[in-house]
C-alpha cells in the first residue's frame, strides 16, 4: 500500500471582527498540550495568524480522516481559549491594511527581507499531500506524469474567492498569490533525476531561491521525506473533502508509477498551455470549462470524468473506489468550497462567509469545535 500524509494550513480569525488574529504561538502551545496531540503535529507558519497541522504517515484514507479530525478539533478548542476561531479557507475574506507580523524565525525573517510585499500578502492556506515513492528517480517520473492533471485539482479544490472584503472574481485567489514567487506554478517536465537536480542547483546558484524549501512548484520532490508533495490545492472547508483529495492524489501517483514501469508515453503539454490551464482553473473553478493541452475547452465535468477514468484502476487496487466516489458525489452536490463561500455571501454578506469558513462541527463526545 502506497503511504500518504496530509498537511493543512489554517488562519486564525478574531471571533468578533473576523480579522486575522496574530495569536498562532499561543494557540499552538495550547493545542500541543491537549491529550492525543503531539506538539510537532501543530506547526508554525510564515505569518503569526497561521498554523499548520500534519498527519503521521498513513496507509489508509480512514487513517487520514481520523488524524485530520483529531487535530482540527484540538486546534479549534485551543483557538477558542484566546477569543479566536480557526478558519479553513485559502485566503482571508477580511484583512486589515497593516500586515500580520512574520513569525520570528530566521528563515521567515529572511523571506521578508527577500520579498517584503509578497510576504505581507502571504495570508494564504493550502493543503499539501505527500505520497510515498520508492526513490527520487521514480519521484521525478511521477512529477512528469501528474503535472497535466494539476489544473483539474486546482479547479476542484478552489476555496479562496474573497480578499479584503471583495470577491476577486477568481475561485482560487490563493493560486494567483502563490504564483508570484519566482519558482511556482506547475512544475516543468524533466529529462530525469539528473536534469531535475541540475536545474535546482542552477536556481540555488543564481540566488533565485535561498533553499529548496522555496521551490514552490505545485508538485515537487520532498527534501525531508521519500515522497512527492502535491501542493496545488487550497485548504478544504471539511476534513471529509481533504480525505477525498488525498485519495485522488494517491491514485494519480500510483497510476504514474505504473505508467513509468511500463514505459507508457509521457503526456505532452506545452508549458505555456499548462500555465494557462492552471490560471483558467483558478479563475473559474468547476463553474465553467477547463483548458486542454491543445487549447480547446472542455466542460469541467468532462475533465473530471477523464481524471476518474485515468485513476480508476489505481482506486480499485487500493480499495478506495467506494470511499472516493461517495465523497466525490457529495462534494459535487454541494459545489466547490468557493461556490459555497459565494452562496453564503449572497445570503448573508461577508459575515456569513466568515461563519462558513469557521463553522462548528460535532465532536465524538457531543461537544463543539471551531473547525470542521
Amino acid at each position: 500500500m502506497i503511504t500518504l500524509g496530509v498537511e493543512e494550513e489554517f488562519l486564525l480569525l478574531d471571533a468578533a471582527t473576523g480579522l486575522p488574529a496574530p495569536l498562532a504561538a499561543k494557540v499552538r502551545t495550547v493545542a500541543g498540550l491537549r491529550p492525543g496531540v503531539r506538539q510537532e503535529e501543530v506547526q508554525a507558519e510564515l505569518l503569526q495568524a497561521q498554523l499548520e497541522i500534519a498527519t503521521p504517515v498513513c496507509t489508509s484514507l480512514r487513517e487520514v480522516g481520523g488524524h485530520l479530525l483529531r487535530m482540527r478539533h484540538a486546534l479549534g478548542e485551543a483557538a477558542e481559549a484566546f477569543g479566536c476561531r480557526v478558519a479553513a479557507c485559502g485566503a482571508p475574506p477580511l484583512k486589515e491594511s497593516a500586515p500580520v507580523p512574520v513569525t520570528e524565525s530566521r528563515r521567515y525573517l529572511e523571506l521578508r527581507e527577500q520579498a517584503p510585499q509578497l510576504v505581507a500578502e502571504q495570508l494564504i492556506n493550502g493543503m499539501h499531500i505527500h505520497v510515498g515513492v520508492p526513490d527520487r528517480d521514480r519521484g521525478v517520473a511521477v512529477l512528469n506524469r501528474i503535472r497535466v492533471w494539476l489544473p483539474v485539482l486546482v479547479a476542484m479544490s478552489a476555496n479562496s474567492p474573497f480578499w479584503g472584503g471583495r470577491d476577486t472574481g477568481f475561485a482560487s485567489w490563493r493560486t494567483v498569490v502563490f504564483g508570484r514567487w519566482p519558482v511556482s506554478g506547475p512544475p516543468p517536465q524533466f529529462g530525469g533525476l539528473a536534469d531535475h537536480e541540475r536545474r535546482v542547483r542552477s536556481l540555488l546558484a543564481g540566488g533565485v531561491i535561498r533553499d529548496t524549501g522555496q521551490i514552490y512548484w505545485q508538485a515537487r520532490l520532498s527534501e525531508r521525506y521519500p515522497t512527492v508533495e502535491i501542493r496545488c490545492a487550497d485548504v478544504q472547508l471539511h476534513a471529509d473533502d481533504a480525505v477525498l483529495f488525498a485519495g485522488l492524489v494517491r491514485a494519480l501517483v500510483s497510476t504514474a508509477l505504473r505508467e513509468a514501469e511500463t514505459d507508457a508515453p509521457l503526456p505532452s503539454w506545452p508549458p505555456e498551455m499548462l500555465q494557462a490551464a492552471n490560471w483558467y482553473a483558478a479563475r473559474h473553478g468547476l463553474g465553467g470549462a477547463l483548458l486542454t493541452a491543445c487549447g480547446t475547452r472542455l466542460s469541467a465535468r468532462e475533465m473530471l470524468d477523464r481524471l476518474m477514468h485515468h485513476i480508476s484502476p489505481a482506486l480499485v487496487e487500493a480499495g478506495d473506489t467506494q470511499d472516493v466516489t461517495t465523497r466525490l458525489t457529495r462534494f459535487l452536490r454541494l459545489g466547490t468550497p468557493a461556490d459555497r463561500q459565494r452562496h453564503a455571501y449572497a445570503h448573508g454578506g461577508i459575515r456569513a462567509v466568515v461563519d462558513l469558513i469557521t463553522a462548528t462541527v460535532e465532536r465524538p463526545d457531543g461537544g463543539k469545535s471551531g473547525v470542521s
